[in-house]
């Protein structure tokens, strides 16, 4: 969501207007009772930009390439195609989209005399996507979550197929896009310079009668911010108790034990993601709702409230960051692929040492001498491909085969 949306930091411009005239129309097209209300908290804000662009810069680079590495995992190991994983995919393309199309636009937006330098078409584009980019993310995070129940409440039930995945991810980002339509189609685009006031708007502007922006900000923080956050926590609760319910008295065995870890490795992973993202997302979602609540800043003054707005804004936007650490940290898979990606002989050198110590196994083959019987084989695994009893007479022949 935009935070560039309410009162002082709807404009950075010039303050020297020619005269008292341009001042008061340019005052009226920005919906401000006062001209120099909007400049209150710049002076303040500007003293700050040398310590909030390299922070935004670091937040880009940084989800830049922690999402694009984690996509790349996805899409190139087969081992990593489930549900789960195509969903964690869905809420790194999100990220990433956010990252480098919206955080760029709207940091230059902000700390930028001119104003708006990117065009009208952009203007309405970039509200849209960044307001969509979250609803995306949130609703990521929920279809993990129900898709993690399922596969802990209901294992034996079969998994969503990938026409499954493909069609929620598609569901996901067209509610995401319809959700984020009203504050694009209130942005307004307004050119002030044939007035003779060096600065371009790009704002919503709502109208005053029925207090949309209240009840829409108000929908917001429900729909993308408590009932996502409710129904992963009910879900997460729900696969808590299931996986207490379901331990197995007495000493586990080896593989069970593997199993236990993993899953709650996996369900460590889920919840430290919901935890980042809801963290992250909370100061700005409180702090636009009192600047809808109170537009005359009765409760934080103008000086500060710009860089309180920023402030929010950057932590929100870290978000982006947290997701590919967190699953590299907890998903063996990914922390190899990391390793591959940084040390790429050594990788290389390892796995020729794993297919070489894999290739040496001997498997016992059952060869039958006589037709009609099917033969017995057992793989690298163990695992019996037929189930196949010999008959009690005729000669048997067994022999190793290295495979």
């Amino acid at each position: 969501m935009d935070i560039f949306m309410e009162g002082d930091f709807n404009v950075t411009g010039n303050t020297s207007y020619n005269t008292e005239q341009e001042r008061q129309e340019g005052s009226k097209r920005l919906n401000h009772s006062d001209p120099l209300d909007m400049f209150v908290g710049m002076e303040l804000l500007l003293r700050f930009k040398p310590l909030f662009l390299p922070l935004y810069c670091l937040v880009v680079v940084v989800a830049g390439v922690g999402n694009s590495f984690l996509l790349a995992c996805i899409l190139s190991d087969k081992k990593l195609h489930n549900a789960t994983n195509f969903f964690i995919g869905n809420l790194a393309a999100g990220d990433l989209l956010m990252c480098l199309s919206c955080v760029p636009l709207t940091v230059s937006y902000a700390f930028d005399s001119r104003g708006w330098a990117f065009g009208k078409h952009l203007c309405h584009l970039v509200p849209l996507l960044q307001c969509a980019t979250v609803f995306a993310s949130v609703l990521s995070l929920t279809a993990i979550a129900v898709d993690r129940y399922i596969v802990v409440a209901h294992p034996i039930r079969r998994r969503i197929s990938a026409w499954g995945c493909g069609a929620v991810a598609l569901g996901v980002w067209l509610l995401s896009l319809a959700l984020a339509a009203p504050p694009s189609l209130y942005t307004h685009y307004l050119d002030l310079r044939p007035n003779g006031i060096n600065l371009v708007v790009c704002e919503e502007i709502w109208p005053h009668s029925g207090n949309l922006r209240l009840l829409y900000s108000c929908f917001i923080l429900i729909a993308s911010y408590m009932i996502p956050l409710l129904s992963v926590s009910v879900s997460y609760c729900a696969i808590t108790v299931s996986l207490k319910r379901y331990s197995v008295p007495g000493e586990p065995s080896n593989s069970q034990q593997r199993w236990s870890q993993r899953r709650r490795r996996t369900f460590c992973l889920l919840v430290a993601s919901v935890l980042a993202f809801a963290l992250c997302w909370l100061p700005l979602q409180v702090l636009n709702l009192l600047l809808d609540l109170d537009p005359d800043f009765h409760i934080i003054g103008k000086r500060h409230i710009n860089v309180l707005q920023v402030c929010c804004h950057l932590v929100a936007m870290s978000s982006a960051c947290y997701n590919p650490f967190i699953y590299a940290s907890l998903h063996s898979k990914v922390r190899m692929h990391l390793k591959g990606y940084l040390c790429p002989c050594r990788s290389r050198q390892k796995g020729m040492e794993e297919r070489a110590s894999s290739s040496g196994r001997v498997a016992i083959r059952r060869v039958k001498t006589f037709p009609g019987w099917p033969v017995v084989f057992r793989g690298r695994e163990g695992r019996s491909d037929n189930s196949y009893t010999l008959p009690p007479q005729g000669p048997v022949v067994y022999a190793a085969g290295v495979i």
